[in-house]
């Protein structure tokens, strides 16, 4: 005998009283909402760019296998501008708008000093890769994880190549005044003043400030002897570099990744300026003492260039890291399920999840994943494939 619609409704409503599923059976199937927080314009958008292109082919691999539970996952973006002001005008609609489960981003500290505060008073989860030290706190912000280094282990490595290895003790510390930027000179000349090194220089410059002449002759009068710049845009960072050479100054600059990017490498006036300079970077992302990568990101590569996805302006860690963002995500989600509390619950737990850009872990009174002995220094001049060679003196 056939039934009516009605009887089809009702009969579907008492199977899932009886199975005690109190959810319309609609939502097995409606996708999960993820918010995303990238900086795709502005001045701080050479990290954002090469993040989106990892997470854009992270999405499409794990929806094509599935998605997670057999739904299909929707990438909520909102381009932050290189702006906290936009950055936090996203966040609230993720939350209150859009209603997403679990946030990734913004990528850049200074966004994601305003951000936090809020995704925490919205209960929301949230994955951020950004340096900031205070930006993980498992008290203050519970909800919060950091898939990428601290200001501390990268000012740690920088510091120690320019002390220990390259045996220079006089150092101008030189940053633009965005959040990121003033927070990483507060934080790091202390450090080198601890190791015995003097500061002979230390300033924020407005990254817009076309002519930076005047600054670098101040570091040189000072007797500088290496410079070491924090900064994202790699327009200041270029002409830094360029201003360096047009000097004629024979002195190593260290610091930043994005001093090693390839936005940074198109602003520069001749390629031999490129020599000299040695930003951090990522163990497993890099060329080993044999000029190897990892098997793991060789694999990965691979991937990339199926993919066609650009690498010529952009760096892999970048491009690693937003990969394994949404990923990881996904595992708390497919092992623990999408409820806030229980992609929480999973993430305190988290031990050697196994990322291209590095293997993260987690405890529930430690929130800061990335392992200190895959930070490295490398050679700018080696890009190769968005990786590079260990800078000399290194070691293995």
């Amino acid at each position: 005998m056939s039934m009516t619609r009605r009887q089809a409704l009702a009969s579907a409503g008492a199977a899932a009283i009886a199975s005690g599923v109190a959810k319309p059976a609609i939502a097995v199937n409606e996708p999960i909402r993820l918010g995303y927080l990238p900086a795709l314009t502005g001045p701080s958008s050479s990290t954002g760019i090469g993040i989106n292109r990892g997470i854009q082919l992270a999405v499409q691999e794990l929806n094509a296998a599935g998605g997670i539970g057999g739904r299909q996952i929707e990438l909520i973006t909102r381009d932050t501008q290189s702006d906290p002001t936009k950055a936090v005008n996203g966040a609230a609609e993720l939350t209150h708008g859009e209603k997403v489960g679990v946030v990734f981003g913004p990528v850049n500290s200074g966004e994601s000093l305003a951000v936090v505060p809020l995704l925490a008073r919205a209960s929301t989860p949230q994955v951020h890769p950004c340096w900031v030290d205070s930006l993980t706190d498992p008290k203050k912000y519970p909800m919060c994880f950091r898939n990428g280094p601290t200001n501390q282990q990268i000012g740690a490595a920088a510091n120690r190549y320019v002390v220990e290895v390259l045996k220079r003790k006089k150092v101008a510390v030189i940053s633009d005044t965005t959040g990121y930027g003033t927070a990483s000179v507060n934080a790091y000349a202390p450090m080198l003043k601890a190791m015995g090194a003097e500061v002979v220089y230390q300033g924020n410059v407005d990254a817009a400030n076309p002519d930076l002449k005047p600054e670098l002759l101040r570091m040189r009068s000072a007797g500088a002897e290496a410079i070491m710049p924090w900064s994202v845009n790699a327009g200041f960072l270029s002409r830094i570099i360029n201003t360096r050479g047009q000097l004629e100054w024979d002195v190593p600059i260290v610091g930043q990744t994005t001093l090693g990017s390839g936005q940074t490498k198109a602003l520069l006036e001749k390629p031999q300026y490129w020599a000299k300079v040695y930003p951090n970077n990522f163990r497993t992302v890099c060329y080993g003492p044999g000029g190897n990568l990892p098997d793991r990101t060789i694999a990965f590569l691979d991937r990339l260039k199926s993919a066609k996805i650009d690498m010529g302006d952009t760096l892999m860690w970048w491009i690693a890291l937003g990969y394994d963002s949404p990923r990881l995500i996904a595992e708390a989600m497919k092992n623990a399920g999408t409820e806030p509390a229980q992609v929480v619950g999973y993430l305190n737990n988290l031990k050697g999840f196994p990322g291209v850009y590095g293997d993260i872990s987690f405890t529930p009174d430690q929130h800061d994943g990335y392992p200190d002995d895959e930070i490295v220094m490398v050679e700018a001049n080696s890009l190769k494939d968005g990786a590079f060679n260990l800078a000399p003196g290194y070691g293995t």
